[in-house]
């Protein structure tokens, strides 16, 4: 699992969730140009993307994911009508979000049954 996120709090929330869904992070990013980089080189099932890093939208490097075919959630306090078209099929989920709302998106982006994706 791929992370970008510009709170590092946040970031070991999210690495927490993670890891109580039995996957592991691969990387974590918190600038565009971290997240860009990490999207190009990282092998990874899957990301969570914040849509805000720094005051910049992270979009860029979500569409080279998308190009990959790695699929994405976004949490973000933005609205779901602001996601470029490229990454319309990416699940939104507003901040703040519960454990079992990443495990369900994650659930739905891997194909996984909602069961065998959730923290302990």
């Amino acid at each position: 699992m791929l992370i970008i996120e510009d709170e590092p709090i946040i970031t070991m929330i999210l690495e927490d969730i993670v890891d109580d869904l039995g996957m592991t992070v691969s990387a974590c990013g918190s600038t565009l140009a971290e997240a860009s980089e990490l999207a190009r080189v990282s092998d990874c099932d899957a990301a969570i993307f914040d849509i805000n890093l720094h005051g910049q939208m992270s979009y860029p490097a979500a569409e080279i994911l998308a190009r990959r075919g790695v699929p994405l959630v976004f949490v973000t306090g933005y609205a779901r009508d602001r996601v470029p078209p490229l990454l319309a099929n990416a699940p939104v989920l507003p901040k703040p979000y519960q454990a079992h709302e990443i495990a369900a998106a994650l659930a739905g982006v891997l194909g996984l049954s909602d069961a065998s994706c959730r923290p302990a």
